[in-house]
C-alpha cells in the first residue's frame, strides 16, 4: 500500500482524489490546514504529498519550504494558481511536480507512480519486481510494449491508455466509455467498442485470438495485464 499525505483545503477535490486512488493501492490521508499536516510528517511515514498552495493559514509555498528543509518525501504541487512564478518557486524550492488545476485523477495516478520509481520506492518496486511490458506517457499520448512504439488510432489509444492505468482491474464497457474521451462521441454504440478492443489486440497480441494481455471478462467487461 502506498501511503500519501495530502493538503487540501477543497474537502470535495480531496474526496475524489482519495476515492479514485484506493482502487490503484493507495491510501490518502487529507489534511484541511497545513499545520496538521507539518506535524503529522513529524511522527508518520509517509511515500509522498501532494499539496495545494492556497491554503488557511500558511501559504503552500512555505509549506513546501519547510517539508523540503525538515523531511525526506517527494511533494506534488497540486494548484490552481496559474502564474508561473509560483509554478518555478515551487520546483526552485524542492517540488518534483507541479500539476496544474484542474486535472484528470488518471493522470496523478500516474504522475505519483513515475516519482515513486525515480525515488526507487520500496512500495513501487514491491508492484514492479515483473517487468512491464507496456508503458504509458500521458504528456506524448504514447504507448510503447517493450520499448517500441505502438502505432493507434485516436480512439485506440483512449480505450488502451485507460487499460494500461487500470492495469489488473476489470474494467466495464460503461466505464470505459465515461473515464475517456469516447463518451458521446461517433463510438458510442453497441458494436464500436469491440471493434476497437479488437484492432488493439492486432497490435499488441501474437496471437490475437488467444490473448495474453487484454482479456474479455464475459458479462462483466475487460481486463488488462501488463506482464
Amino acid at each position: 500500500m502506498i501511503k500519501i499525505a495530502m493538503v487540501e483545503d477543497d474537502l470535495e477535490l480531496a474526496d475524489v482524489l482519495t476515492q479514485y486512488l484506493k482502487q490503484y493501492n493507495i491510501e490518502v490521508t487529507n489534511y484541511e490546514e497545513p499545520f496538521l499536516a507539518l506535524s503529522s510528517l513529524k511522527f508518520n511515514k509517509f511515500d509522498l504529498l501532494i499539496l495545494d498552495l492556497t491554503l488557511p493559514g500558511m501559504d503552500g509555498l512555505d509549506v513546501c519550504k519547510e517539508v523540503v528543509k525538515n523531511f525526506d518525501i517527494p511533494i506534488i504541487i497540486s494548484s490552481a494558481r496559474s502564474d508561473i512564478t509560483d509554478k518555478v518557486t515551487a520546483l526552485q524550492l524542492g517540488a518534483d511536480d507541479y500539476l496544474p488545476k484542474p486535472y484528470d485523477p488518471r493522470e496523478l495516478e500516474v504522475r505519483i507512480k513515475t516519482i515513486l520509481r525515480r525515488f526507487n520506492h520500496n512500495s513501487v518496486e514491491e508492484k514492479n519486481d515483473i517487468k512491464r511490458v507496456f508503458e504509458l506517457n500521458c504528456d506524448k499520448k504514447e504507448i510503447t510494449k517493450n520499448g517500441k512504439f505502438i502505432k493507434l488510432t485516436a480512439a485506440e489509444y483512449e480505450v488502451l491508455s485507460l487499460m494500461v492505468q487500470r492495469d489488473g482491474f476489470v474494467i466495464s464497457r460503461e466505464d470505459i466509455f465515461e473515464n475517456s474521451n469516447l463518451l458521446n462521441s461517433d463510438y458510442e454504440n453497441s458494436g464500436s467498442l469491440a471493434v476497437i478492443i479488437n484492432r488493439i489486440r492486432q497490435k499488441i497480441e501474437d496471437n490475437p485470438k488467444e490473448p495474453k494481455y487484454l482479456h474479455t471478462i464475459r458479462g462483466m467487461g475487460y481486463k488488462f495485464t501488463n506482464e
